[in-house]
């Protein structure tokens, strides 16, 4: 089988091909940290998440890049508001943004690179743009020429009157008057009377948003790369600058794949604080929708498609994520008395193969990522797998004996978890458990201090990963650590 995925860039299904054989070079558009993570980049980064842990999967070594924008006038804005620092506000969003990622189990990136630390890189790349002619200076700015890129508008299918009713109303007058060209965008801004800047040949300044992405995915991954990833949204103006200001410089593509995914929409509107329908991670998880929840609730729709978030879909969510749930617990909490090994590659030297039914399930499941990462066929394939494990669940839960066809289903139960760990889904404490009397810590606290203990571990500070186990354990939590560094975690009995 092949993976095929959908290029923006040729707007084709494609067979995917490495630069280098085996190894996986993925640059993926991080967030500007000015405020809480929203639904839209729950689905964002979830999609993405799931392409990376099945190229892993399917043996692919992968260098996943994601990185923060820590200089923008939003951030300023706010820092103005709360009458903080660009730097306040950045690292309190950043810390943010890690604890309501790990909430959704989504890995943490190879990589964070900011711009904030990447300034010489990208002063590095103005100069030699403008030193080949396509940028210029112009009152303490610097701009890109865009007569300068071949094939300009290619990525996004723009044609000039397009492109120009895009780059119509996002700058000042003052600049539009300061550009060669319309189109033309700032790789540096001059300083304002009382804002954060950095020095620069062409005098006192910060970077602009676009050469940001573009210094940072050479640094850290060379001129050409693999994967770059990005909301729908990011197609034009910045992955469409991207490439520009990239290929000037290089004279090389600046991506093999270009994926993005599609919007969120609220009730069949777009999603946005104007119409007041603007929903964060935070608040969702707050409200008592488990994060399993919201994942499953996300890879039912096609990655590039538009995802309604409607009350009526996320119950739905919920009630299939309930029956998961529960199948992937069965061997955890029974598998002493079924006489199941614990977990898919564990004490025993080896798993025996599977029979046919299950090998020709798992080679659907896999035909179905194959399809450009086709999750909700996906999922169905996982549904099959669990419909029995639930049924003993259920019986083992009201004292029921479990008989041989029962004791049987252990090679499904260890399928089903492999399967559902590629897509990230993991058995989380049941619904009642972790609402009863207070007893349970909320998942995000959770979640952050498994994140915390992984990193420990990383570190060989194994004193504090240790003694996190200890603080979740006297909060009635059990982790259990699976192969490939998963932790999942469960209410003690």
């Amino acid at each position: 089988m092949t993976l095929r995925l959908t290029n923006t860039l040729t707007r084709q299904l494609e067979a995917f091909e490495p630069l280098q054989p085996g190894r996986v070079s993925i640059y993926c558009c991080g967030v500007t940290v000015y405020d809480l993570c929203h639904l839209g980049h729950a689905r964002s980064y979830i999609v993405w998440d799931v392409l990376r842990r099945y190229l892993i999967w399917r043996g692919w070594q992968v260098t996943f890049v994601q990185n923060f924008t820590d200089i923008d006038d939003k951030i300023l804005n706010r820092a103005a508001e709360e009458g903080s620092s660009m730097e306040e506000v950045s690292e309190r969003n950043i810390d943010a943004f890690t604890i309501d990622m790990a909430a959704l189990n989504i890995l943490p990136p190879d990589r964070t690179p900011r711009a904030t630390r990447c300034l010489e890189a990208i002063r590095a790349l103005i100069g030699e743009l403008e030193a080949s002619g396509a940028a210029y200076s112009a009152d303490g700015d610097v701009y890109f020429a865009v007569t300068r890129a071949r094939g300009y508008g290619r990525l996004s299918g723009r044609d000039i009157q397009q492109q120009q009713e895009g780059a119509s109303g996002r700058t000042s007058d003052a600049e539009e008057a300061r550009k060669h060209h319309p189109f033309d965008f700032a790789l540096w801004k001059g300083a304002k009377p009382g804002e954060p800047s950095f020095p620069s040949p062409w005098g006192a300044g910060r970077p602009g948003w676009h050469i940001e992405c573009s210094a940072m995915v050479r640094q850290e991954l060379g001129d050409t790369i693999d994967i770059h990833l990005g909301g729908a949204d990011l197609i034009f103006p910045h992955h469409e600058n991207e490439i520009a200001q990239s290929e000037a410089a290089t004279g090389k593509p600046l991506a093999r794949y270009w994926l993005h995914n599609g919007m969120v929409n609220v009730g069949g509107e777009k999603m946005s604080k104007s119409l007041g329908n603007f929903t964060t991670i935070r608040a969702l998880l707050q409200s008592g929708i488990s994060p399993m929840t919201l994942r499953l609730f996300v890879l039912q729709a096609h990655y590039r498609k538009p995802l309604d978030f409607t009350a009526e879909a996320l119950q739905a969510a919920a009630s299939g994520w309930e029956g998961l749930n529960a199948a992937l617990g069965v061997g955890d909490r029974h598998a002493e008395r079924l006489g199941w090994s614990s977990a898919p590659g564990g004490s025993e030297a080896q798993d025996p193969p599977l029979d046919s039914g299950l090998a020709a399930l798992r080679e659907r499941f896999c035909a179905a990522m194959d399809d450009d990462l086709n999750t909700s066929a996906a999922l169905g394939e996982l549904f099959e797998l669990a419909r029995p494990l639930r049924s003993l669940a259920n019986r083992l839960r009201v004292g029921e004996t479990a008989g041989p066809a029962e004791v049987a289903l252990a090679p499904r139960w260890r399928l089903l978890v492999e399967l559902a760990g590629v897509l990230g889904l993991v058995q989380e404490a049941p619904a009642d458990a972790a609402s009863g009397a207070g007893s349970q810590p909320e998942v995000a606290t959770i979640e952050a201090l498994i994140e915390e203990r992984r990193q420990a571990k990383a570190n060989r500070d194994f004193n504090r990963a240790d003694a996190i186990r200890a603080q979740l354990q006297e909060k009635g939590i059990e982790l259990v650590d699976k192969p490939g560094g998963v932790t999942i975690w469960l209410p003690k009995a």
